[in-house]
């Protein structure tokens, strides 16, 4: 095996939002593999927002990326060699395998690709963000036909598949995007009931005149301000599932809630949530998203950057909010 690795490599941690500076790119001849070993040509590499928490070196739910190691990710690709068992070159695979073209992997955590799926989906409707969509919408939100179902980040990987979701069980959707042509994508594309552009100055009452009736179950993927209106409009035994803190992930001094006490009132459940605390719904999660894609029921969408090296740059802006539906790094 003569090809080079490209890896990302996390350079600094951080403070407030990362840069350029915070990334090295390193090439290296790939080592012969050991015994159990086997090596993958990557295809596809998934940029999220979880990966801004792994660049800290706070107590968190995973142990951070260290300083100078390969930074965290899926990737789909291609076996390339082979010393396990259980794999043979040409299985095409997924699995956390970082920024880099050329992982090796002792097969732990490796998948195999599904038949009929396109790879890139399962990186994402297929994959990790539309199980973390369907494990927090269905399992915490618990929506019930004629409920509003709000979701902020609507135009992102999550948050699309979970008001397409929320009308497939017969509720109202409501989006939170950033911009027109987010907002746009969302009602016209995925076929959300409204989507209302936070950036345009009228969050708290363009949340009530799309929210008649109170909201229901709000699937919060930014916190921060959103957070803080939204809750002033969820009704009696409201359900909101925490998936992310976008907004809070490059803030040096968190936004404090001033509607807290709505969560009293309405007697809110509020409960964070990782999606590996789901593990034994995986099948039926995967079993279901890939039904409905199947069927036309499920949209998305993908923002992609082409080279290993546009990895960093790609990410910042997925932070931004940039990004239009999944992002992904075109490896090869």
């Amino acid at each position: 095996m003569t090809s080079t690795n490209v890896r990302v490599l996390l350079a600094n941690r951080p403070v407030g939002a990362p840069t350029l500076k915070d990334f090295s790119i390193v090439e290296e001849t790939p080592a012969a593999l050991g015994a159990g070993e086997l090596r993958i040509r990557g295809e596809w590499l998934s940029l999220d927002p979880y990966m801004r928490g792994r660049m800290n070196e706070s107590k968190s739910y995973v142990k951070p990326v260290e300083v100078g190691a390969v930074m965290c990710g899926e990737v789909v690709g291609e076996v390339v060699e082979s010393r396990h068992a259980d794999f043979v070159v040409g299985d095409r695979v997924a699995g956390d395998l970082g920024w880099q073209t050329l992982p090796v992997s002792s097969g732990a955590g490796l998948r195999k690709l599904l038949p009929g799926v396109p790879p890139s989906a399962q990186l994402s409707v297929c994959g990790m963000p539309g199980v973390t969509a369907w494990c927090g919408l269905l399992l915490i939100g618990q929506p019930k036909p004629g409920e509003t179902v709000v979701v902020s980040g609507a135009a992102g990987a999550v948050g699309g598949v979970v008001g397409q979701i929320a009308k497939l069980k017969g509720c109202r959707a409501v989006g939170i995007a950033g911009g027109a042509d987010k907002c746009r994508h969302v009602v016209e594309d995925l076929g959300f009931d409204a989507c209302i552009d936070y950036k345009a100055g009228r969050l708290r009452e363009d949340l009530k005149a799309a929210t008649p009736d109170g909201v229901d179950v709000y699937f919060d993927n930014v916190g921060g301000e959103i957070l803080d209106t939204v809750l002033a409009r969820m009704n009696p035994f409201a359900r909101l599932p925490l998936c992310g803190l976008i907004s809070q992930y490059n803030a040096t001094l968190p936004y404090g809630l001033r509607n807290f006490r709505a969560v009293l009132v309405n007697r809110i459940k509020i409960q964070g949530f990782i999606v590996f605390d789901f593990k034994e719904h995986y099948p039926q999660a995967i079993g279901d998203l890939c039904g409905w894609l199947a069927a036309g029921k499920l949209q998305y969408r993908e923002t992609i950057a082409d080279g290993i090296r546009a990895a960093p740059a790609a990410f910042i802006g997925l932070l931004n909010g940039a990004n239009l539906g999944k992002q992904l790094v075109r490896l090869g």
